[in-house]
């Protein structure tokens, strides 16, 4: 059997002496994975680094095997954002975090449609930490509903509202508005206000508020039973938001105490 569709890259290894194996996700196949002839010699190796985007042939004598993949090279966002470290970091935890909660085989072209989007923000020069945080939480939040664990965070679970949303319960996954989460507000989940349905420009702490909330679900309902945990990647990410969070914290202190004085 075979099939024909554009793909991007998640991750390249070796398989064998040349070949490489290729973890893609596609459009109309889902997340699926293939070997490449002679995929880590220098003709081809180049085309298949992660985030790419590929036209891609797959080709099995099963649908269960690994399958060969025939590849084309249709974009690289690498040439604009090598030596961008924020940048590199946020699409690396993209990647691995579609790598580590897509099933194989299964169509989910929203999550394509989300990545692809997602590649392009990272490509423009005009993107901010705040703006990849926040795109990468919105991401998530809809893989968990992809895969049936959606949150709602539309209205309070408890009185009903839709406004002054601000906490999220880890039981039920539901919005809780201020006034009914403030008696219980340290054991629930900060839910920022550019998830809610007032909407806000994101900043850097609520984008890591955001991813905060997004990782307590992922790792409750896929990660740990998939026995994979969070990703590597994403873990980065994340430490590398909070490191700025604390500097931008230690900056504004710095500047109360001067005008204090």
């Amino acid at each position: 059997m075979e099939w024909q569709d554009e793909a991007i890259v998640l991750s390249v290894g070796r398989f064998g002496e040349h070949d490489a194996v290729l973890d893609v996700m596609t459009n109309s196949h889902g997340r699926a994975r293939g070997f490449v002839k002679g995929g880590m010699g220098r003709r081809n190796k180049a085309s298949l680094q992660p985030g790419n985007r590929l036209s891609v042939k797959w080709r099995a004598r099963l649908e269960t095997n690994l399958g060969r993949f025939q590849v084309e090279l249709l974009h690289s966002p690498l040439g604009s954002i090598i030596g961008h470290g924020g940048r590199m970091s946020a699409l690396s935890a993209m990647l691995a975090l579609v790598l580590s909660t897509m099933p194989e085989r299964e169509p989910h072209t929203n999550v394509y449609s989300a990545l692809d989007s997602y590649i392009s923000l990272v490509e423009d020069d005009t993107g901010t930490q705040a703006d990849f945080a926040s795109a990468l939480a919105r991401v998530e939040l809809g893989i968990l509903g992809e895969l049936g664990y959606g949150l709602d965070l539309q209205r309070c679970v408890a009185t009903g509202a839709t406004t002054a949303l601000k906490y999220v319960s880890p039981k039920s996954g539901s919005a809780v508005s201020e006034s009914a989460g403030e008696p219980y507000k340290d054991k629930l989940l900060r839910l920022p206000a550019f998830l809610s349905p007032e909407g806000a420009a994101p900043d850097l702490e609520q984008a890591l508020d955001a991813l905060t909330l997004t990782g307590f679900f992922l790792n409750r309902s896929v990660w740990i039973v998939a026995k994979n945990g969070q990703p590597d990647a994403r873990e980065r990410f994340v430490a590398s938001l909070q490191k700025q969070v604390q500097k931008q914290a230690r900056k504004s202190g710095m500047r109360q105490a001067t005008t204090g004085n």
